[in-house]
């Protein structure tokens, strides 16, 4: 699944890292860390891409296959393009520090920099209303983070601990988006707005 992401100043590195020794009792600590705008299978891509290949000779699949993987990233990466035109650069802060006790998907706690940007989730609800949203995370359900940890069993008093503290909000404007790769793990592509 590909993702297109708010690429994060050093600060955030920082705060998180920070924040990595005081996550005892959690299973995974992040040691890459993302701000997901919205998510992409193979399948969502441009129906022009997915219908190049398709054979349609009889009986052949209804639809056919999805479009291969290198060929689904160029056509997102094409898509996007005029999508997020007009765009304008905007304003994200991370303004301090949270908790999903019980995500939507995965296991927890999450432990997370909360991120408030009305633009953000402008940007993300026009994106869904594009290609569909995730159930249970994005949409409605959207909540723009940065997750630092998660899983395990902390104990309470280190959560509640970690979520009370006082946290100096870090601002920045966003002048790109980044789809990127997790099968390589990289950035496939910068969307400059």
């Amino acid at each position: 699944m590909f993702s297109l992401n708010v690429p994060l100043p050093p600060a955030i590195e920082r705060a998180a890292t920070d924040l990595q020794s005081k996550c005892s009792g959690f299973d995974r600590v992040r040691d890459r860390r993302t701000l997901v705008c919205k998510r992409f299978g193979v399948e969502d891509v441009p129906d022009r891409v997915a219908s190049e290949d398709v054979d349609t000779s009889p009986g052949s699949p209804a639809g056919g296959p999805s479009p291969p993987r290198p060929d689904a990233l160029g056509a997102l990466r094409d898509d996007l393009h005029p999508l997020l035109a007009g765009t304008d650069p905007f304003p994200v802060a991370v303004t301090g520090i949270d908790v999903f006790d019980a995500p939507a998907s995965g296991s927890g706690p999450v432990l997370y920099l909360a991120v408030e940007s009305d633009a953000l989730v402008r940007v993300h609800r026009r994106l869904c209303a594009a290609y569909g949203a995730v159930e249970g995370i994005e949409g409605e359900d959207y909540t723009p983070h940065v997750t630092v940890a998660r899983g395990g069993n902390p104990e309470s008093g280190v959560v509640a601990d970690l979520v009370s503290a006082e946290f100096e909000p870090i601002r920045w404007r966003v002048h790109a988006l980044d789809l990127y790769d997790p099968e390589y793990r990289e950035v496939a592509a910068t969307i400059e707005l």
